[in-house]
């Protein structure tokens, strides 16, 4: 039982001083809670991007139930890189990431990749279009 509660309290501990509620939100400064995220959330918001879509938008599924399953294994994944100091110096989308990304720029974009004669998930877009929406950092 003593594990337990130390785990609980830890858990909670870093959900409040990570301001974990903000994240259940939309806003896009949600993002940059973590410095890490600052220079993304500021190359985002002079974006073209910055004015139709937010952080979610583009890097959560839009299914109402996937989005929170992506949103907790995001924010388990964030979490215990920022407790245990693991940050890479360059930010890279995990496996998962890429494909949500890739999948919401083929659902917002259909009707130009239509025009374009492009296959839908024939490969991803990022692959050409690296700095849409924000640069990476």
């Amino acid at each position: 039982m003593g594990i337990m509660a130390f785990l609980v309290s830890l858990g909670s501990f870093v959900f409040i001083y990570g301001k974990g509620t903000s994240y259940l939100s939309n806003n896009p400064a949600a993002c940059a809670n973590c410095h890490v995220m600052t220079a993304t959330y500021e190359s985002w918001s002079k974006s073209d991007h910055a004015h139709v879509a937010g952080c979610n938008d583009c890097h959560v599924p839009h299914h109402p139930v996937l989005k929170w399953v992506v949103k907790g294994v995001n924010g388990f994944q964030h979490s215990y890189a920022f407790t245990f100091q693991e940050l890479p110096s360059v930010l890279r989308a995990a496996p998962l990431s890429k494909l949500v990304v890739q999948t919401t720029c083929t659902s917002c974009h259909a009707g130009l990749i239509g025009q374009a004669g492009l296959e839908h998930g024939g490969g991803a877009c990022v692959r050409c279009h690296s700095d849409v929406g924000h640069e990476h950092h």
